[in-house]
């Protein structure tokens, strides 16, 4: 018996009706429903994209939880043996120290501010996530003696001038004191590699020399004033960091990538949530449509509805006639809007046509990041909403009286 109900509501689809605008409002609620479906996966992949290369660019250069001081003074002293008693925690990959400072960097062309970062190299040290892809050069390059090596940013080595094999001058801010005042020190490297990790800050940056060679700079002892820790799952950084915090000192803190980044990845969530609503609204004008044709259907079918009453058609198979026509203008837009909408997001992010400014959203372009289940959750609400606006009108059809119906005919 249900086929009965599937030929007759796909028969009603595809008749031709003495009202045409009828025919009308059933292909512009398919588009509506289409355009909403579209508009939610583009949406939501744009958002999921900035997060995911925002996320994954953020990791490659910082660490999933870092040791800092809760008052920086000094710096951290004997941070070897912590950072071997850390590495031995559960879900710790590595326990390496960082140590960050203010310096300029001149090169053959300009001068620019940048962040001056030491790291441990050597045989048997990993090597950041950041520094396995060089642009140019070699990491290898970071243990010479004389002249020491450095590695710089691509915006940062394009603003100065520096190539491979060029000679980076480092100022210090921590320079020597004389009667006449403090005079900033100057250090020369030669230029190892250059980096590109595709955010604009670190890119523009970001310098990287050998722990030993920071400390000189920065004129300090051998104290570093971050470790810097990775684990094997980075959504595990809370618990990891709870444990971390047993076994350090009071004056030392553990703090996650998402206590750093909280403002960023509070105001992608808000825009994800925002994206949802404004898109939502689409869908439910598509409803309102899908309501309208089926309302005029009823009017339109009165006639036929009563004649199948009065050859025994049930109630409620009346009823399951409207409500599978709804489902059928729903299948057929959400079928087009993800079919659309996941080739647009491959398009575009594969060509990179959105351009962006880098120095205002970090990024160079706009990134897409379209994942399966949001079509699913999508094409899940997008059916109960015109389950729901079906309701009403399948309820009167089947409320109508096959006497009254055929009265007049």
């Amino acid at each position: 018996m249900k086929r009965f109900e599937w030929i007759v509501a796909l028969r009603y689809l595809r008749a031709k009706r003495k009202q045409t605008v009828i025919s009308v409002i059933t292909v512009i609620s398919i588009l509506g429903v289409a355009a909403g479906v579209m508009a939610l996966i583009i949406a939501l992949a744009v958002n999921d994209g900035f997060q995911s290369t925002l996320q994954s660019s953020l990791l490659s250069a910082t660490a999933h939880i870092s040791i800092l001081e809760r008052n920086p003074a000094y710096g951290i002293d004997n941070w070897e043996q912590l950072a071997a008693k850390v590495k031995k925690l559960p879900h710790v990959v590595s326990a390496t120290p960082g140590l960050y400072g203010e310096v300029a960097i001149k090169g053959p062309v300009l001068g620019s501010g940048a962040v001056l970062k030491g790291i441990r190299v050597g045989p048997h040290v990993p090597v950041p996530d950041l520094l396995q892809h060089l642009k140019q050069g070699s990491v290898q390059g970071l243990s010479a003696k004389s002249p020491p090596g450095i590695i710089v940013g691509s915006r940062l080595a394009q603003q100065a001038g520096l190539l491979v094999g060029n000679t980076a001058t480092v100022i210090s801010y921590q320079g020597e004191l004389t009667p006449f005042g403090a005079v900033p020190s100057a250090f020369h490297f030669k230029v190892a590699g250059i980096f590109e990790s595709g955010l604009y800050d670190l890119d523009s940056r970001w310098a990287i020399v050998a722990l030993p060679s920071a400390q000189r700079v920065l004129d300090l002892p051998d104290v570093v004033n971050t470790i810097e820790v990775r684990i094997d799952d980075i959504f595990r950084a809370p618990q990891v960091a709870a444990e971390i915090e047993k076994v350090i000192s009071p004056r030392l803190e553990a703090s996650t990538w998402m206590d750093q980044n909280r403002a960023l990845l509070n105001a992608l969530r808000l825009e994800k949530i925002v994206s949802v609503i404004t898109v939502g609204l689409i869908q439910l004008v598509a409803a309102l449509n899908i309501l309208v044709v089926l309302v005029m259907l009823v009017m339109e079918k009165n006639r036929d509805i009563a004649i199948l009453m009065a050859m025994g058609a049930r109630r409620n198979q009346i009823q399951r006639i409207f409500v599978i026509q709804a489902m059928a203008i729903s299948g057929i837009g959400c079928a087009l809007g993800l079919f659309f909408g996941y080739v647009t997001c491959i398009f575009f992010n594969h060509y990179r046509l959105l351009k962006l400014d880098e120095s205002v959203y970090a990024l160079s372009y706009v990134p897409f990041h379209s994942r399966w289940t949001d079509g699913v959750w999508v094409t899940g609400v997008v059916l109960v909403i015109s389950l729901l606006a079906a309701l009403h009108p399948a309820r009167n059809a089947a409320r109508i009286d096959p006497a009254e119906g055929l009265r007049y005919e």
